[in-house]
């Protein structure tokens, strides 16, 4: 007959049995908040395109009522299944990479998960998660910029794609398998300055606010977070989202990024890089709030139904039989 096991045997040994980690959220959680926000900003979107690829100097204000007056409400609208498509490949890889990289560089002198990373962190794991979504969103970028500015281009020479994957297969048929990956060095390198500068300011600013005192865990909170990372975000990614466009508009007769960069400033003076960042804040101001409400109030959504089936949350990783105090924090 075996002997019972002692009360110290029977305690997990020092280090040898971690805390259990909260479950994580949907990888493509971010993809589907980005969606809804481009349903509202897709018309300043366009607008901001069609004013980049454009060689007249023309006012956000014109640009949008001169489309309005040409093309009808529709006009505002062209490329929104590009948009779509691009949410679904680019949001939905930057989103979940980050979200995936922020746990797996987290260390034991960095403290819980409901502490913040250091800046430094937060800004590596954004920088990896912006070039892995902006490779995968290339293609779907490519087509949204030809789309959206495709009325800048003379009728014999516009594309005239019908939706999102008809332009994918008339690139690829047309131009080749290359086409795809056309203009990635400006598109990866905005998709990094804007993840370090909108997913990771994001948080800084989110628990930076959370600790003045003046703010508690809510909607108040995101709005704010989310309105200052934006206006970062549009600042620091301008010169790359122009150069970005330029590339992407054109059919590959021309130069290359280098050539069309000096050929600008050449002819444009070095103010172009931030052509259209009054539509581009206007757009991408309310896009990130819109993404970062959204996407909090769907993990809000998750955390709730988790606990309601007595299951631990990424909010709360130990169950609760009372759910009324985690439904307040909507």
């Amino acid at each position: 007959m075996s002997a019972a096991p002692s009360a110290s045997s029977s305690r997990p040994r020092s280090g040898s049995a971690s805390k259990p980690k909260p479950p994580k959220y949907p990888f493509y959680l971010g993809g589907v908040a980005a969606c809804f926000a481009s349903f509202a900003t897709h018309p300043l979107d366009c607008i901001k395109n069609r004013m980049q690829t454009s060689r007249t100097k023309q006012g956000m204000w014109g640009a949008l009522t001169d489309t309005a007056r040409n093309e009808g409400m529709g006009g505002l609208y062209a490329g929104l299944t590009a948009s779509l498509l691009r949410q679904m490949t680019y949001s939905v890889v930057r989103f979940g990479a980050y979200d995936s990289l922020k746990a797996q560089i987290r260390t034991e002198d960095d403290g819980p998960p409901s502490k913040p990373l250091p800046a430094w962190k937060l800004a590596a794991c954004a920088s990896v998660a912006g070039a892995a979504g902006g490779i995968a969103g290339n293609p779907a970028d490519i087509i949204l910029v030809r789309m959206t500015s495709d009325m800048n281009r003379a009728p014999e020479k516009r594309f005239n794609y019908r939706h999102a994957l008809h332009g994918v297969y008339r690139m690829v048929s047309d131009e080749g398998f290359s086409a795809l990956f056309r203009g990635i060095t400006p598109n990866v390198a905005r998709a990094v300055l804007m993840n370090a500068s909108q997913l990771a300011t994001y948080d800084f600013f989110k628990h930076s606010l959370l600790h003045t005192g003046f703010y508690e865990e809510g909607t108040w909170l995101h709005f704010s977070a989310s309105f200052l990372a934006g206006t970062v975000a549009t600042t620091v990614c301008s010169p790359a989202d122009v150069i970005k466009a330029r590339v992407m508009s054109g059919n590959g007769a021309s130069g290359g990024t280098i050539a069309k960069l000096q050929k600008a400033v050449r002819t444009e003076g070095i103010g172009f890089l931030f052509r259209g960042w009054t539509p581009a804040w206007v757009r991408l101001s309310p896009n990130t709030i819109l993404i970062f409400i959204t996407l909090e109030k769907l993990r809000l959504l998750i955390d709730v139904a988790r606990e309601k089936q007595g299951l631990p949350s990424a909010r709360n990783p130990h169950p609760v039989a009372d759910v009324a105090d985690t439904e307040k924090r909507s």
